[in-house]
Formats: C-alpha cells, sequence, structure tokens
C-alpha cells in the first residue's frame, strides 16, 4: 500500500523519460526509522551525460550512498532524474556535485556521497568523489574522514 504522500511517478504507467536535467523530477518519501542510522545506497551502473566542450557522451556508473534523517528519495523518481542527465552538458566533477547538491537540498541527510565511475574518452577516466555531513553533527566529521580515505584501498577496475 503506498503511503499516502504525493508520490507521482511510482507506480505510474504513463512514465515520461525526460532528456534534459531536471531536479523537480526528484521525490521523498518519510523515513520511518529516522531514529537509526543507516545507508541507504544506490548504483547506476548505466548513467549518460555529455561533454560541455565536444557534446560526445559520458558513461559512468554513479553511487549514490546517503544515511537518512526525515525524508528519503524514492528510488523511481532517482532513476527518472538520473536519466534527466542524458542530454545534459557537464564536467565530471560538476555532475556529481550537482547530484549530491540536488539531493541535499531535497532530502537533507545526516550524510551523503556521491561517487562517478566514469569510462574513459581519449585514454583517461575521471573517478570524482563528494560527501557531506550534517554540520554540528558527528556526521560532519565522517564526512571528512570519508573524504581523506575515500580511495585508500580502490577496486579492481575491470570494465574499463
Amino acid at each position: 500500500m503506498r503511503e499516502k504522500e504525493a508520490l507521482t511517478h511510482l507506480g505510474s504507467r504513463g512514465t515520461e523519460y525526460k532528456t534534459e536535467y531536471d531536479p523537480s523530477l526528484l521525490e521523498t518519501f518519510t523515513n520511518k526509522h529516522p531514529e537509526n542510522d543507516y545507508f541507504v545506497k544506490f548504483n547506476c551502473p548505466e548513467f549518460t551525460s555529455l561533454c560541455p566542450i565536444t557534446g560526445q557522451p559520458d558513461f559512468a556508473t554513479i553511487t549514490i550512498s546517503y544515511v537518512p534523517q526525515e525524508r528519503m528519495v524514492e528510488s523511481k523518481s532517482l532513476k527518472l532524474y538520473l536519466f534527466s542527465f542524458r542530454n545534459h552538458g557537464d564536467f565530471h566533477e560538476d555532475v556529481v556535485n550537482v547530484i549530491m547538491k540536488d539531493l541535499i537540498r531535497l532530502m537533507d541527510p545526516k550524510y551523503i556521497e556521491v561517487w562517478g565511475k566514469f569510462l574513459p574518452r581519449g585514454g583517461l577516466s575521471i573517478d570524482p568523489y563528494c560527501n557531506y555531513g550534517k554540520p554540528g553533527t558527528k556526521w560532519e566529521d565522517v564526512a571528512w574522514e570519508r573524504l581523506w580515505l575515500h580511495d585508500l584501498y580502490p577496486e579492481k577496475v575491470d570494465n574499463r
């Protein structure tokens, strides 16, 4: 049974896939366990955006991990939002920061991190990482530590 919240994408048979960046696609629902600290992780292995200079497509896996507070992002709306970058021209570093800032504005999480693993173009891959911890909380310290150590143990890369 769906919550009585205004979730317009979930369960809709008339889904429209916008191909221009649109943060208004994002929707939230109430976190039923705000007293608990826990991670929610999304992996989007088919993310696409455009190079702002050449217009060539950039492909990436975008990973979003967050610790919710009162609100949580609804997954179908997140999928539609990420798809809306399809014809959006931005540098890799900008893309992950825009995603993070949009989700902070949307949910006001305790903690969030966004990591882009972009496939190489011109023989070079770029993997920007950004994070945020709510100021004045333990999550602010967690953000600094995770940023400092974010690539201490890099994963094996077998898809590039």
